[in-house]
């Protein structure tokens, strides 16, 4: 993995005082989460009025903060809520926008703002969907003007949902956390009132079972680590030629390495058979393992097509397939059922020259998880997608290395990402404190701005 010595430098007294002077980027050091740490360091303010306001900042004083309405000109805060639960035209606004406004100079680094609003496709009248995508734009807006590391997001919820079921508690405080520290100018939908709060928030995977695939490296390897350091069991899974650092990943993490080529027509059914075997039980499937074979589309021969696609979407569904007739991982917990993450990629969204193959798996993997929804929930479990942006992996180390630096800076906060900040978002997707939200594609991009 490449070092981002330009990050680091910027953030020494010289380098802030050269890189201002110059109006160079300035990016700060991420707030990431740290087990037992604070979620936030610092007052959370909840601005908005309506019931939705009073049961969200209930739900945050119940986490232990500090939780105000109001606050004086010279307080420093480290979160606002900007509810707008009861709008319906987009004259509504204007009071908690502006609530919102007066407070952002006020943010301590790496601070979060959060909107929190109704799903707009849940109206089909035009004053009130003008007015929620009127949210979607100003949230997309803040987060591009948020400075040391803060992002803004919203929640977004389904129109009939009680704004106290535990997956918008889960979301808000995902948010909130370290945990979302790649996370900006996004949106998390959450649309059931399936879901259970851990006991214990930090080990929301207790006694779960997960396998990641492509876990030998890189961002697998970390999910793998998240998920064990979560309190989940995991079943690490790579091709043969990656079995001795798969095997040192699963001593590390206290798990099981299983060596198989995902496209193979037996891989689901092995998978399976190793966690009846080891486990008796699978609750989680993350498919990460992928590949890139670039190629203008002018060059693309069938060989470079035909992999991509058979290693990132085809096996994918096909693995799908067996684990859902499987009733091995369609048991059901306090509401909760199976769940499946998926690695897509900003590729997939925006697309990216030379990459016409793996832009077209990738959004494959987006079509795939928002038409499997439906059957997910029907076992009270869910499907989800994480498209990371720029992260920093031996793959992108090996980029040219002013392409390298461009990419980096080519989003809001100013960096590339790290391996943990998707398997942080992958975690929590396959929380039961998540288990409201499916189909959705999360990117994890520091609100990249190609496809934004």
């Amino acid at each position: 993995m490449a070092q981002d010595t330009y990050t680091e430098f910027a953030n020494t007294g010289l380098g802030r005082r050269v890189t201002k002077a110059l109006g160079l980027p300035q990016p700060a050091k991420l707030r990431r989460y740290r087990p037992n740490a604070p979620l936030v360091e610092g007052p959370v303010v909840v601005v908005g009025d309506g019931e939705a306001s009073d049961t969200l900042a209930a739900q945050l004083v119940s986490w232990g903060l500090d939780v105000r309405r109001h606050v004086g000109p010279k307080e420093k805060l480290a979160a606002v809520v900007a509810v707008f639960d009861t709008i319906s035209t987009p004259a509504d606004l204007s009071d908690t926008v502006l609530a919102l406004g007066g407070l952002l100079k006020q943010l301590l680094p790496s601070a979060r703002v959060i909107t929190v609003f109704r799903d707009p496709t849940g109206t089909e009248d035009p004053a009130i969907r003008a007015a929620r995508k009127g949210v979607e734009g100003l949230t997309r807006s803040t987060a591009h003007e948020m400075r040391a590391g803060g992002t803004a997001n919203g929640l977004v919820l389904s129109e009939d949902l009680d704004v106290a079921a535990p997956s918008v508690a889960g979301g808000l405080r995902f948010l909130l956390s370290g945990r979302s520290a790649f996370v900006s100018g996004q949106f998390l939908t959450v649309s059931s009132v399936n879901g259970a709060l851990p006991e214990d928030w930090s080990a929301p995977l207790q006694n779960q079972v997960a396998v990641v695939t492509g876990a030998a490296r890189g961002i697998g390897a970390a999910i793998a680590k998240v998920l064990h350091r979560d309190g989940a069991r995991v079943i690490l899974v790579d091709v043969p030629a990656a079995g001795e650092q798969l095997a040192a990943v699963a001593n590390q993490v206290g798990g099981t390495a299983l060596q198989l080529d995902i496209t193979a027509e037996d891989a689901g059914e092995r998978i399976l058979e190793h966690a009846q075997q080891h486990y008796g039980r699978l609750d989680i499937v993350v498919h990460n393992a992928g590949i890139t074979r670039d190629k203008l589309l002018a060059n693309m021969d069938a060989s470079r097509w035909d992999s991509v696609i058979a290693v990132n979407i085809e096996s994918q569904l096909r693995m799908n397939r067996a684990f859902l007739s499987s009733e091995l991982f369609n048991r059901t917990e306090d509401s909760v059922g199976p769940r499946i993450v998926s690695l897509a990629s900003t590729s997939g969204i925006a697309g990216n020259r030379g990459q016409t193959n793996y832009a077209a798996s990738k959004a494959g993997v987006i079509g795939m998880v928002s038409a499997a929804s439906a059957q997910l929930e029907a076992r009270h479990g869910t499907i989800n997608a994480v498209a990371p942006g720029f992260i920093e992996t031996e793959m992108t180390a090996k980029m040219p290395m002013a392409t390298r630096e461009v990419a980096r800076r080519l989003n809001s906060l100013n960096q590339g990402g790290r391996p943990e900040d998707v398997a942080e978002t992958v975690a929590y997707l396959t929380s039961p404190a998540a288990a409201g939200t499916s189909g959705l594609t999360l990117r994890v991009c520091g609100q990249n701005l190609i496809g934004a």
